[in-house]
């Protein structure tokens, strides 16, 4: 049987190689018809590790994407 991810990369797949105008339509109304709010819920250590972020980031606690890469780099190095 195919795992959740499997069965959501071939569906995306399918979408973005297909033509047709209608089917993609009817997609989209079956995922609108589908849509539920569905609520994220955190445990207190994610919720403590997001508050800390937030912090950092009034702070100034932050690094470039790229000044990331290149510590990583040198890191496994």
């Amino acid at each position: 049987m195919a795992t959740l991810n499997e069965i959501k990369n071939k569906l995306i797949d399918q979408i973005l190689i297909t033509k047709n105008e209608k089917l993609l339509s009817a997609i989209e109304n079956i995922f609108s018809a589908t849509a539920t709010e569905e609520k994220l819920v955190l445990d207190s250590y994610q919720v403590e590790m997001l508050l800390m972020s937030e912090k950092d980031i009034k702070e100034g606690r932050l690094i470039s994407e790229s000044d990331l890469e290149e510590e990583d780099s040198e890191w496994m190095n």
